[in-house]
């Protein structure tokens, strides 16, 4: 309990009832909420009476290590099977519940998740079926539609009384066919495991109590980003017994576009009356000027929790300067300067010295600088394009955050369709993207045929291919081929389980003859190498799995990929790196960096155009948007702008972000009210006024 401030204190003592915590940006939040953790339990409660709910398989990992941690003071050895508190993501916890009693929606018990891909080709069927024009509705728009409506709570049946336009009212017709392709097939996509869970909650109250009756007490991580689904399903397990802790920030709400609803925070105490709210506002991250931008700039929000955020760290060397904003001719000259200004930070602070001159640096009181110190935040995918460019050119190494993830790559997807296959041969996706990788003698004709007499039976695909009786007509090496796949799969799924998962895994790898493909499909020894390292990396995947879980099984492996951070695991390896980061605002949330630059500080970027368009709504989001950008700086934030920037390769004038005059305390200049109108007023250089630019 130890150096916890009196706010801190007081949220980690309050172990009963309903209570509210929120947490502005680098006020200590998981230390609060594990000690919290370790207090309960300390008091009495069972641990694996605690559940504890995030958003990300990387907060709740350090949420477990951190409470164990508290735990295991004063005891020599904690043993592996002792009971620990349930600490998971939203989606993991929903797979369990799921686990349990799917068959009263209609799903079995041993479902697969959809990944991707799998979606897509179902969005492809289902558009097909209904013969949907190919120029009409495209399979990742008609996914976008339908993950909205899954996000909202919006079930197939009612879709339709929610579409606004001809192509929303196609996109329903397509989504109650794409549902219950999946369900025909035993499997659930990723917004599925929280709507399909509500649903259990809603028409079977039975099963809520039996869920809700495991816990005690229920704590909430990330409350702010909670959507209908996660909310509805947090009330019904904590409605009982009223003991839940949730925590988070209403002005890092930033996430509406997946269906998070900054309103479930705010109406926390309407929903729980008698619930407690403490406020932690002592920030320990940023320096004081930082904090000062960032408390004036979120005050223009007015539908919040009223607080402020106090800083706590001592000035330390330029960080009691106020934050700059740099303005430039256009984006190539901001891109150009901005990577040059970093470049000389990173000079200054004795970047890339070495052996004596690195001594010398030191001995004279230099403070070192890494590249991965600093990072570069924007708001649109389309802007770090010449930021790329310029820091190549300058020989800055630099990491892109959010590119493709290692399980979207070709070959892992391959081998996980296999995986997935084994564990529920009603998997049709799975089924048809293995069909003939590596080549079987299954030829699209083949594969026409099967599926063709699968829907005339109305049976899943696997019961087509496992029985011969479905194959007249078929040639010599179809059948061939059909034999061989029938009869691999069967003697997978009958090692399962007699062997350690891994060693499954590379059986799978090894009999499907799959590395044999890779090197016919890549001739080029880096790439299949890197290809063949990729798939070993899911045995190595497999085996550490193995190794931390005590119930491991390839279902449950396969379960912790699809509900997995995907991008957060390659996020971690890139920002490992001696690299400056380039991200988007969203991809930043999280994080912390000593010398940040929030760059395109412009009216239609930040805020967003759409936004703009939106109203006053959707330009708070952007505000807190522009709030969680300002946070993320440590100890110098610089904020730019292009005075004009290329459309349709012609220049056009800009107009400052609205967001640059509110933090500056510069509401009452005209130009202010300019940005708020879109409208120029006469000539203008779009400088706010003297002493704002540094």
């Amino acid at each position: 309990m130890s150096g916890l401030n009196p706010a801190q204190n007081d949220a980690v003592h309050t172990l009963r009832g309903p209570l509210l915590v929120l947490a502005g940006a680098g006020t200590g939040k998981t230390r609060v909420v594990t000690v919290r953790i370790a207090q309960l339990i300390r008091h009495g409660v069972a641990p694996e009476r605690i559940l504890a709910v995030t958003f990300t398989r990387k907060a709740a990992g350090e949420m477990q290590e951190r409470a164990g941690q508290l735990l295991a003071r004063g005891r020599k050895r904690v043993p592996k099977d002792a009971p620990r508190p349930e600490i998971s993501t939203f989606h993991s916890l929903c797979v369990r519940v799921l686990r349990r009693h799917a068959p009263r929606l209609g799903y079995p018990a041993r479902f697969t998740i959809a990944d991707r891909g799998d979606q897509e080709s179902q969005a492809r069927s289902a558009l097909r079926e209904i013969k949907a024009p190919t120029d009409t509705l495209k399979p990742a728009d008609l996914l976008g539609y339908i993950s909205r409506w899954k996000m909202g709570a919006i079930l197939p049946d009612t879709a339709a009384s929610h579409a606004e336009s001809d192509l929303e009212h196609l996109a329903a017709v397509a989504y109650r066919r794409y549902q219950s392709n999946l369900k025909k097939s035993g499997v659930v996509d990723f917004d599925d495991l929280l709507m399909l869970t509500e649903k259990l909650f809603t028409q079977h109250p039975e099963v809520r109590r039996e869920e809700a009756g495991r816990f005690d007490h229920v704590l909430v991580d990330e409350y702010q980003d909670t959507n209908h689904s996660q909310y509805e399903i947090v009330r019904g397990l904590a409605m009982g017994h009223r003991n839940l802790c949730v925590v988070g920030d209403d002005d890092q709400s930033i996430y509406a576009w997946r269906g998070a609803e900054v309103t479930h925070i705010l109406s926390f105490k309407k929903d729980w009356p008698d619930a407690k709210v403490v406020r932690l506002e002592e920030n320990y991250r940023s320096q004081s000027p930082i904090i000062h931008f960032a408390n004036t700039l979120i005050a223009f929000n007015t539908q919040r929790h009223e607080k402020r955020l106090i800083p706590q760290r001592p000035v330390e060397g330029e960080g009691g300067d106020k934050p700059r904003i740099l303005q430039f001719k256009d984006e190539t000259d901001e891109a150009k300067k901005v990577v040059a200004d970093l470049k000389g930070r990173l000079q200054a602070g004795g970047w890339r010295l070495q052996g004596e001159d690195r001594e010398r640096f030191l001995r004279a009181g230099g403070k070192p600088i890494r590249a991965s110190d600093c990072a570069i935040l924007f708001r649109t995918n389309e802007q770090p394009r010449a930021f790329e460019a310029e820091l190549r050119a300058a020989q800055v190494p630099y990491v892109l955050i959010g590119g493709m993830s290692y399980y979207d790559r070709r070959e892992v997807r391959d081998v996980l369709a296999y995986l997935k296959l084994v564990a529920n041969p009603d998997d049709e996706p799975s089924l048809l993207r293995i069909f003939n990788t590596p080549p079987r003698g299954l030829g699209d004709a083949a594969r026409k045929a099967l599926v063709e007499r699968a829907v005339d039976k109305g049976v899943p695909l696997w019961r087509v291919v496992d029985d011969p009786a479905n194959w007249p007509g078929m040639s010599d090496p179809a059948r061939r081929g059909l034999s061989d796949l029938r009869d691999s799969v069967k003697n997978w799924r009958a090692a399962v389980g007699l062997e350690p998962l891994a060693g499954t895994v590379k059986r799978i790898i090894d009999e499907s003859q799959y590395l044999s493909e890779l090197t016919r499909l890549y001739p080029d020894p880096q790439e299949r190498e890197a290809r063949v390292a990729a798939v070993g990396e899911l045995v190595s995947a497999a085996d550490s799995y193995a190794e931390r879980s005590s119930k491991a099984s390839l279902e449950r492996f396969l379960d912790n990929i699809a509900t997995g951070d995907r991008d957060d695991g390659d996020k971690e390896k890139q920002l490992n790196q001696d690299a400056v980061a380039l991200m988007t605002l969203h991809a930043a949330k999280g994080l912390e960096f000593p010398y940040v630059y929030l760059v395109g500080m412009e009216e239609g970027i930040l805020p967003h155009k759409r936004s703009i368009d939106g109203g006053e709504v959707a330009i708070a989001e952007e505000r807190r948007l522009a709030y969680v950008g300002v946070t993320r700086a440590r100890d110098r934030l610089t904020l730019s702008l292009a005075l004009t920037r290329r459309k349709w390769g012609k220049p056009r004038d800009t107009i400052p972000s609205r967001f640059l005059y509110e933090m500056t305390g510069q509401a009452d200049n005209p130009r202010y009210l300019e940005a708020k109108s879109g409208r120029k007023h006469g000539p203008h250089t779009g400088r706010p006024k003297r002493g704002a630019k540094r």
